[in-house]
Formats: structure tokens, sequence, C-alpha cells
């Protein structure tokens, strides 16, 4: 393991069936503590949506988003429990803001998942109201998907959602508009296109119309100062204080995740390795093609995480025996 290791949380979108369930199994007493706990903050039976629901079952936004980041706090909560990890310095990419929040001291975690649940709830409300898409572009630099979201401004709202690397940009809006915007990029040389399995158009301005409501639920909670450094997906620069952390998750929801500015301020920050810790490894292979040099690490299963707990516990060993 590195010294500077520089942990990211994932996003909706990396939720799937049995999630946690290698969590249970191989550490049945922090997980399932953790599990526990986000069950009763939350209202929903995470236990079981975690380790035995479908696919299906977990695609609901108001669904999905509580699932990853408890799936995420549990598995955070393994590293450092039973092994003592602390990050650098960490960041979430979307929803996994709040876990990032969470394990740096901002955000206690029942408020977390409860803000998650409400924000799934309002973004929901929103897909049942437009309908909405949104369409990975691979193979043309931002600028040129930028203008192509312009262009087609004509055919209703579609905006640049997620700069996830520098070959893969988000665009989210109305269906029509975003399809017409596809449309655009492959006639323009696009590799490829592919429609996301989404509810709602995530990160564009059609979510404005539930920032003042959601802004209200963050003002019912106490935001602290961080503890460690938190890099924001919304500016992707590091989030100042507590009160910057809450203004940060009011924008999130019509703002696009620049999570290329993200890796940059990572790079610049010294980090000389990358964990994703939580469901999936869509963040991991950000990483990895942004920058190839370092260290990229995910705990996607049973198998990854002995490893890394492993490595992780031999690193502390090694300081004690050289003493």
């Amino acid at each position: 393991m590195s010294d500077n290791q520089f942990t990211m949380f994932p996003g909706q979108g990396s939720q799937r069936a049995g999630m946690a369930s290698h969590l249970l199994r191989e550490h049945p007493r922090t997980a399932g503590r953790v599990l526990e706990q986000a069950q009763e903050a939350s209202g929903l039976p995470l236990s079981d949506l975690c380790t035995t629901a479908a696919d299906g079952e977990l695609a609901p936004t108001e669904i999905a988003q509580p699932a990853i980041v408890a799936t995420s706090l549990a598995t955070y909560q393994v590293l450092h429990r039973e092994a003592g990890f602390v990050p650098a310095a960490v960041a979430g990419h979307s929803l996994g803001e709040y876990t990032a929040l969470v394990v740096a001291g901002v955000l206690d975690a029942d408020d977390a998942l409860r803000l998650v649940r409400r924000r799934g709830e309002l973004m929901a409300g929103v897909s049942r109201r437009v309908a909405g898409a949104m369409a990975a572009v691979i193979g043309l630099p931002p600028a040129q998907i930028e203008e192509i979201c312009a262009a087609t401004a004509g055919a209703g709202v579609v905006e640049v959602a997620n700069y996830n690397e520098a070959g893969q940009t988000v665009i989210s809006g109305q269906r029509a508009a975003v399809e017409e915007a596809v449309r655009l990029a492959g006639a323009a040389g696009a590799e490829r296109t592919v429609p996301l399995k989404v509810s709602a158009p995530f990160h564009c301005s059609l979510m404005h119309v539930i920032e003042d409501e959601f802004a209200a639920e963050l003002e019912q909670v106490a935001f602290g100062e961080p503890a460690l450094p938190v890099f924001s997906s919304v500016t992707g620069a590091r989030v100042r204080d507590g009160a910057h952390a809450r203004d940060l998750l009011r924008r999130q929801l019509a703002g696009p995740v620049r999570w290329v500015d993200v890796l940059d301020a990572a790079a610049a920050f010294g980090a000389d390795g990358y964990l994703e810790v939580g469901p999936g490894r869509v963040l991991s292979g950000f990483a990895k093609r942004t920058v190839p040099d370092a260290r990229v690490r995910s705990t996607n299963d049973a198998r990854r995480i002995t490893t890394l707990l492993r490595d992780l516990r031999q690193d502390a060993a090694a300081p004690a025996a050289a003493a």
C-alpha cells in the first residue's frame, strides 16, 4: 500500500445484486453492524436489499442510492476497524460524496443515509414528470461534446452531466434532445455511445426544481469540519468547511460531475495510490486510464478485500518491527 492513499467512493450505477453479501459472510460483525444502523436510519430493509435483492429491486433511484452508500460505508468500516486504514484524502463520485463526507467526519452516517434516501426520492420524482435520458459519449473531447449539446438546444434540454475521463463524457436531459445529441456525436466521430440505465436526467438543469426542497433538508443536518482532505466532484477542489460541504451537496443535484478535475487534484495533492471503496470498479477504471503509473485497487469482492486487508496489516506491522 502507498502512504498517500487517495480513496474514492462510487455513485449510482455501481449497485448490483448481492453487493454486500461477501461483507456479511466474511466480516459479519463489522459489516452487519453498519448495515443494521443504515437500515434503522433510512427506514429501508438495507440488509436484505444489499445482499439478496435482485438487480431490478435495486434499480429505483430511491433504493439504489441508500443501498450503495450503506455498502460503501460497510466496506470502509471493514478496512478501518479490522486493519486500521485511514485515507490520506477522499472523494466521491456524485452520490459517493456523501460517503466521503462521513469518512472525513463532516457528516454523521445516520444523517447521510437519511439525506440520501430523500435525495433519491426527489430525483425519482423528477423522472416521473420528465421524459429524461442519459448517455455516455466515448472518443470525443469534452469541448466538442459541449458544442454538440449547444447545437442540439432546439430539440430540448441536453447538457454535459459527467466529465468522467478525457475520453468519456456523459450527457443528460430530455430524451429527444439526448437522442439527437447522440446522433450528432456519432456523426462527429464518437467511437461509441452508450445509453445509461437510469430513471432520471441527473446532473442537468432539469434538477433545479428540487434544489430548494433538498436545501431545506440539508439545513436540518449538522455539518462538521473535515478531519482529512475531501475533494468535491462538484468543483474538483477541496471542501473548505462544513458550510461549504452543505452548499456543494445542493449544487450537486443540477451541476455536472467533474471527476477529471478530481483526479487532477489528487495527483497535485501527491496521491501515489488510488483505492475504490464500495461496490463496482468504475472509478478504478477511470483512475487506471488517467494515472496509468499509479497503483489502483478496488474492494469489489471478497478476494480483493482479503488481499487489501493483508497488505494493510503488513504495512501497519512493518514500522513496529523496524522500531
